[in-house]
């Protein structure tokens, strides 16, 4: 694929007023998380990347397909496997894009769980429970070599995961609590069950905001929290994404 990409960011969410005051919303975190990472890999972030946001929650709204290269599908508080009207027309969305060969599919937490979905894998609410704040990631043979590295750190804000791998797509990783931890085929998709975009006031005003709200208990927020500044391979795993765009 020819620069600039023109990559679509699909929004699922709208993320809490603090953050959005800081950081903006999903399609502006992503931008800078990918912005970043084209520095580190010879690309102009200006030049190269051409960014665009679509709300698919409140407005519906999707891009034209004829002025997109690649979709990336964020993360979301919602349930991928729900049946609203918005969902059910995301699902659709992704799979047409599935069908087709040209334009690319990047899945991020909620959005790997939509690609599964799409991709005819159960997804649904895990047994094992949460996934909070950075944790590791058992890499495949195939996810060392998308990464470029032996292990893998990130964000995780997740108890919904994708159960089982669908045909045709590579393993990248797996953690105790999910064995999906991302999806891999040439040149079609790649997805992480991980947030590479989130830092740490994110998570640490995710954390303690869902702990206000019952959803966290006081020693697994506190836990949370302490791994929150720990080092993450956010940065790293956006290259990948990009290499992958770039036929790499």
């Amino acid at each position: 694929m020819k620069t600039p990409l023109r990559i679509a960011v699909l929004e699922c969410d709208t993320p809490l007023p603090d953050i959005i005051e800081q950081y903006g919303r999903y399609g502006r975190i992503f931008s800078t998380l990918l912005e970043t990472a084209a520095d580190g890999i010879g690309l102009s972030p200006k030049q190269d990347l051409e960014l665009s946001a679509f709300d698919v929650v409140d407005k519906e709204e999707y891009p034209n397909l004829d002025d997109i290269d690649a979709i990336l599908i964020s993360g979301s508080k919602h349930n991928s496997f729900d049946h609203d009207p918005w969902i059910l027309k995301l699902v659709e969305f992704t799979e047409k894009v599935l069908k087709q060969d040209r334009i690319r599919i990047i899945g991020v937490c909620f959005g790997h769980q939509i690609l599964g979905r799409a991709l005819g894998a159960r997804v649904g609410r895990s047994d094992d429970g949460w996934e909070i704040s950075v944790l590791p990631v058992e890499l495949s043979a195939k996810g060392k070599e998308i990464f470029q590295q032996d292990t893998l750190a990130i964000h995780q804000m997740h108890r919904d995961i994708v159960f089982e791998y669908p045909d045709d797509v590579e393993k990248l990783g797996a953690s105790p609590r999910c064995l999906v931890q991302g999806m891999y085929k040439k040149d079609r998709l790649i997805s992480v069950q991980g947030h590479p975009e989130f830092n740490e006031p994110i998570m640490m005003e995710l954390v303690k905001t869902r702990n206000k709200q019952g959803i966290f208990e006081d020693e697994q927020a506190r836990d949370a929290l302490e791994r929150s500044g720990k080092y993450h391979d956010g940065v790293n795993i956006a290259k990948a994404f990009l290499r992958f765009l770039l036929g790499e």
